[in-house]
C-alpha cells in the first residue's frame, strides 16, 4: 500500500474529493499544494488579512501605485492592491493549471461585495476580473442581482464561483444559471468544455446562523445537532447536482469542526479549507474514508427541521424563491461581514495615503 504524506493528501489521493487553500497567501498556498490542493479563493477579508500579515513587503508597492496615479481616491487604490495580491496567488497555482489542463489549478477573485444589488456591475467587474490571468474564478453573491450575474458572466465564458450561498434553493438556482449560460454559449458556438464553474455551500455559516435563531428564539436543542445543518444543505444538494447532471461543481467552505472535511470524503466535490483546520486535519487521527454517502443522523435532521423554520427554507429545494435570497439571515450577515472587510481594506490603504499625524 501506498504511504501518504497527510490525511488532506490522502483524501485527494484515494477519493474524488478535492480542496482548496481558502487563502491567497503565497506561504499558505504553498503548503496546501504540498498537500495536495488543486485551488485557492480570495475575499476582502483574505486580502485584508494577507496584507496586514505582510504589510512589510506591500506597503514600498502601495506607496508606488499611490505615487503612480496621483488622481486615484483610496478605493481605487485599494482595488489596484486586491487584484495583485490576487495574481499572484494564482501564480502559485499556474502548474497545477497547466498540469491539470485548465480543468483545476484557480484562483478566485471576489466581486465588489457592496454590489450585491447590481447585476450590471457584477458582471462588468467579473469579466475584467476573468481577463487578469489565465486561472481565475471569479465569485458572484447568491443575491437575486447575483443570480443574474452568475448567467451572464458564465454566458461570457467566465468561470464563475457563486458565493454568499448556504442552501439547496440557492445551490439549484446557480446550477440552473449556469445551464442557461452554457447553453447559450454552446448555441452560438462558443467553447465550453474548458470551463469549470463552481457553487459554494458555506455550510459552517448555516450552522453559525441556527445558532444565532436558537438564541434568538430561546430554542432549546442538543447544540451538537446544529453541527449537522450544513452538512445537510451541501449532502441534498449533492444528491440534487447528480440527478439533475449539472454541470458545476459544488464547494464547502467556512469550516468549524473536522465534520465539515470528514462528513464530505468521497463525494465528487471540492472543499475551501483555511491553513489552520489544514494543519489540524493533517495532525489528527480522523480515518480518512468516504462518508458522503451517509446521512446525516435522523435524530438531528427531524430536530432542525421540527424546530427551525430557516432549516426548513435552506434544506428544501423550494424552500426560498430567488426574491427572498436577499433576505436569509446568513446571506445578511455574510454581506454585512464582506462589506465590512471590504472597508478594513480601503481603510488600510487611506492609513498609508493619508498617515495619521498625531501618531508617532
Amino acid at each position: 500500500m501506498p504511504t501518504y504524506k497527510s490525511p488532506l493528501h490522502q483524501t485527494v489521493s484515494t477519493t474524488p474529493t478535492e480542496f482548496w487553500n481558502d487563502s491567497c497567501s503565497v506561504p499558505e498556498l504553498t503548503y496546501a499544494i504540498e498537500h495536495g490542493a488543486t485551488g485557492a479563493t480570495s475575499n476582502p477579508f483574505i486580502v485584508f488579512t494577507v496584507l496586514k500579515a505582510a504589510l512589510a513587503e506591500w506597503k514600498d508597492r502601495i506607496k508606488q501605485v499611490i505615487a503612480e496615479h496621483p488622481t486615484w481616491d483610496e478605493e481605487q487604490i485599494a482595488q489596484q492592491i486586491y487584484e495583485e495580491v490576487g495574481v499572484r496567488g494564482s501564480k502559485v497555482l499556474l502548474p497545477v493549471f497547466e498540469q491539470r489542463k485548465g480543468l483545476r489549478g484557480r484562483l478566485s477573485i471576489q466581486t465588489n461585495p457592496q454590489w450585491y444589488r447590481d447585476a450590471d456591475r457584477l458582471v462588468k467587474q467579473a469579466i475584467y476580473f476573468h481577463g487578469l490571468a489565465p486561472n481565475i474564478q471569479v465569485k458572484l453573491p447568491v443575491t437575486k442581482a447575483g443570480v443574474a450575474a452568475v448567467e451572464e458572466a458564465t454566458y461570457h465564458g467566465v468561470n464563475i464561483n457563486a458565493t454568499v450561498s448556504f442552501s439547496v434553493p440557492q445551490s439549484i438556482a446557480v446550477a440552473e444559471a449556469v445551464e442557461r449560460g452554457l447553453n447559450r454559449r454552446a448555441k452560438e458556438g462558443k467553447p465550453v468544455a474548458d470551463m469549470t464553474p463552481v457553487c459554494t455551500v458555506m455550510i459552517g455559516r448555516l450552522d453559525d446562523w441556527l445558532q444565532v435563531v436558537a438564541k434568538k428564539e430561546n430554542i432549546v436543542v442538543d447544540p451538537g445537532y446544529l453541527h449537522w445543518a450544513g452538512i445537510a444543505a451541501i449532502k441534498k444538494s449533492y444528491e440534487i447536482y447528480r440527478q439533475k447532471g449539472y454541470r458545476t461543481r459544488l464547494l464547502a467552505a467556512a469550516y468549524r469542526h473536522h465534520m465539515h472535511w470528514s462528513e464530505l470524503i468521497g463525494g465528487d466535490l471540492s472543499m475551501t479549507i483555511p491553513y489552520e483546520w489544514q494543519v489540524l486535519f493533517n495532525n489528527s487521527d480522523i480515518e480518512v474514508k468516504p462518508r458522503m454517502q451517509n446521512p446525516v443522523p435522523k435524530q438531528a435532521y427531524d430536530v432542525m427541521y421540527e424546530k427551525f423554520a430557516d432549516f426548513r427554507r435552506a434544506i428544501e429545494p423550494d424552500g426560498m424563491t430567488v426574491e427572498e435570497f436577499d433576505g436569509y439571515g446568513s446571506t445578511v450577515r455574510t454581506l454585512r461581514a464582506f462589506t465590512t472587510s471590504y472597508h478594513d481594506l480601503v481603510n488600510l490603504i487611506r492609513d498609508i495615503m493619508l498617515p495619521n499625524p498625531d501618531v508617532k
